[in-house]
This record gives structure tokens, C-alpha cells and sequence, in this order.
């Protein structure tokens, strides 16, 4: 009787033990943003930018050349025609063939006018600026249809995704062409590999800012806290999400290096 009773305690004091490492476990929604919410501000009118004489073009509307598949290096594998590319979600993750340090970027994008879904699950793609791994690794500016779709404000159009939210949403409805134009400051690292100096972002949506060289606190993270790992130069990725809407397309895409 005396062994029955002593064990009683032990299971009464481990059940809420275990109770609350379940609980501690990270979840998506705990970098989940939604308030306050970010002004709609209706973007100005302006031409497709031709590339700067110095820019180094990394798409012309006619091939995929300077782009490669992120899972293997192989050919890019999305769709090119009519001056266009459109995202193979199949193919996954295309990224640049030159690694870079810090940059000016330019690219334009379309969210197709037959977009289906709501939230995160609508159009959606990303920019990463410095893509360090295979799969989302990276520091990642969002696209996706923000017209009138409601989702985390720091996982929006123009966010720092699950960082920092747009300043404004001058995002026009969808089945338009709009712009992104990024300078992007890289991190630098000690030789230890800590952080001297943080990334720096400062973003155009169609011409409105909406980033003003923000410090980034580290790489994309879906879940849990970002943090930084060493790095000099890298490519630059575009997302193939894997939402079931219909896919994105991007043309005029340049970049000049900084460095």
C-alpha cells in the first residue's frame, strides 16, 4: 500500500509537465501580426522601367539564361512565352545563377485576374533577396494578392515576411502589372560569424515606399524567432508557393550590384 501511495504524486506532478512542454512547442501563429492594420494607399501610373545601363538584366522576356532550379541547379524549368514568366509550382524554387552581395533590384509582377483562395492561400509567391539554402532559407519580401484580402499584416504584400509589416498596401487588383524595387544591404559578419552590422531593406510597391531601411532581426522563419547565420554573397530567389491558386507571372526583371 505504502509503494502505491508514493508513486500517486509522481504521476500527479509529471502530467503537468508534459502539459506545458506541449504547450511551449512554437506554432505559425505565435509571429502571426494582425493589427494595427495598414493604410490602403492607390499607387500612380508610370511605364515599364527600362534597365539601367549598368544593370545586370536577369530577365528579358525572352529566356530563363541567368535563372536555375534551387533544388538542383538544373534549367529553371518555368514557363516563358509572351515576354512573360510564369511560376511552375512542379518545378519549385528558381533562383539566380550569380551570387550577390548588396544590391538595387527591380521586377515586375501579375497576380493572374482568375486568382482564386483567401489569406496566404491567394497568389502568392515571394522575393527572397538573399537565398542561403534550399528550401526558404533566405530573407524574404512577400508577394502575394493583398487587394482586398485580409491575412497577418507582416505576412501582407510588401512585409518582411513574419518580421515587419508594409508601411503602406498600394497593391492594385489583380490581373494588373505592378512593380517592386528593393536596395538591399546586406548583413556583415566577424570572423566568428557574428553579426557586425544587420541586412537593411528599403522597398517601392508601384512606386510607394514601403519599407524604409528597416534592420532585419535575421533570416525568414515560418515558425519560431529569426536569427542570423553567416554569409558574403548569394542568389537571389523567387518562390514557387505551393497554394493551390493559379500561378504568378513576372517580366523586366534587373538588378545592379552595389558592391
Amino acid at each position: 500500500m505504502t509503494s502505491i501511495l508514493r508513486g500517486v504524486p509522481l504521476l500527479l506532478v509529471a502530467a503537468p509537465l508534459a502539459a506545458t512542454a506541449q504547450d511551449a512547442k512554437p506554432k505559425p501563429e505565435d509571429t502571426e501580426r494582425w493589427s494595427p492594420a495598414v493604410p490602403v494607399v492607390t499607387p500612380g501610373r508610370s511605364e515599364t522601367a527600362s534597365p539601367p545601363s549598368d544593370a545586370i538584366v536577369l530577365f528579358d522576356g525572352k529566356s530563363l539564361d541567368q535563372w536555375v532550379n534551387v533544388k538542383d541547379g538544373a534549367a529553371a524549368g518555368w514557363t516563358v512565352a509572351d515576354g512573360i514568366v510564369t511560376v511552375a509550382k512542379e518545378a519549385g524554387n528558381i533562383q539566380t545563377r550569380r551570387s550577390f552581395g548588396s544590391y538595387q533590384l527591380h521586377l515586375e509582377y501579375r497576380i493572374p485576374a482568375n486568382v482564386t483562395g483567401m489569406g496566404q492561400a491567394r497568389g502568392n509567391s515571394g522575393l527572397f533577396l538573399a537565398s542561403t539554402g534550399p528550401g526558404d532559407e533566405g530573407y524574404e519580401l512577400q508577394i502575394m494578392d493583398s487587394y482586398r484580402n485580409d491575412t497577418y499584416v507582416n505576412g501582407q504584400a510588401g512585409s518582411i515576411y513574419k518580421q515587419f509589416a508594409p508601411l503602406a498596401n498600394p497593391v492594385r487588383k489583380p490581373g494588373e502589372w505592378q512593380s517592386i524595387d528593393v536596395v538591399w544591404d546586406k548583413p556583415t559578419f566577424d570572423a566568428t560569424g557574428s553579426v557586425k552590422s544587420p541586412a537593411h531593406v528599403t522597398a517601392f510597391i508601384n512606386g510607394v515606399l514601403i519599407q524604409n531601411h528597416v534592420a532585419l532581426l535575421g533570416e525568414t522563419l515560418y515558425i519560431g524567432k529569426p536569427s542570423y547565420k553567416a554569409y558574403d554573397r548569394a542568389p537571389i530567389k523567387l518562390q514557387a508557393h505551393g497554394d493551390p491558386s493559379p500561378p504568378i507571372s513576372y517580366r523586366n526583371i534587373w538588378v545592379r550590384d552595389l558592391n
